[in-house]
């Protein structure tokens, strides 16, 4: 039976066998046979497709699905019934270990530069290295972050500490690859990853953030994840405006 599904995506994205199996980095025969015979590629060339076509692998490959849920499952390094219960030297070594990316979708987050001071000159650091940072914080005149702060139950504080810590990256902001940039958005969960590792802080209405559990993922390949939380920062990064 011919993947059809695969074929559709093609078509949709207005590219063909050829453009395809070049993003890929295959023979154009190959793309044909994940067509013409349903044979599932190898997982590298799962994810370049996928991504290239704007669509989930398991939609274009069902077979992968228990593979992916699998994987998934173990992307879970650890689970926190607090954010005071993640051990210090944790945040400390994803900090200084990370060398990619740094990314933090948070309203305030200030807990974390003030347990490390020298946060922002690291992260200065680590940009002139190469190190991709990104910082989205709560815009602090915001609608948004006055409820927010109503719904925690700290009012004005919440504005307050979203000020104070866009004041501490003020120094790094001015370092290329440092990015900064205020949102409105609604968060369901605050994010911190360093290259292959996340952790996801969830919101739980009328707690402050500090109160709820955080969950600690590390990245595998071919699970999903890692990639649902990032590309909810993605999104986040995109409505954002700069700081």
């Amino acid at each position: 039976m011919a993947n059809e599904r695969l074929r559709a995506a093609i078509s949709a994205k207005g590219e063909t066998i050829q453009s395809t199996a070049d993003h890929v980095g295959v023979d154009p025969k190959s793309v044909e046979r994940w067509i013409t015979t349903n044979r599932t590629p190898h997982r590298g060339h799962r994810w370049k497709a996928a991504s290239f076509l704007g669509v989930d692998e398991v939609y274009l490959w069902p077979t992968v699905e228990k593979r992916a849920e699998t994987a998934s499952t173990s992307e879970l390094v650890t689970y926190y019934p607090h954010r005071g219960a993640v051990p210090a030297s944790l945040w400390s070594s994803l900090i200084e270990q990370a060398s990619d990316q740094v990314e933090i979708l948070v309203y305030a987050g200030l807990f974390l530069f003030d347990s490390h001071p020298d946060l922002p000159d690291q992260l200065a650091d680590k940009a002139k290295a190469g190190t991709q940072v990104r910082v989205l914080l709560g815009d602090p005149d915001s609608p948004t972050i006055r409820q927010r702060g109503e719904e925690e139950g700290i009012g004005d504080d919440l504005a307050a500490r979203a000020r104070i810590t866009r004041r501490y990256l003020e120094p790094a902001a001015k370092t290329p690859g440092v990015e900064i940039r205020l949102h409105d958005t609604i968060l369901y969960n605050s994010i911190y990853r360093f290259d292959q590792d996340v952790l996801v802080n969830p919101h739980v209405l009328g707690a402050p953030a500090g109160q709820n559990p955080v969950l600690h993922f590390r990245y595998i390949p071919g699970a999903r994840t890692f990639r649902h939380y990032m590309r909810s920062f993605d999104y986040a990064w995109e409505r954002g405006r700069t700081a």
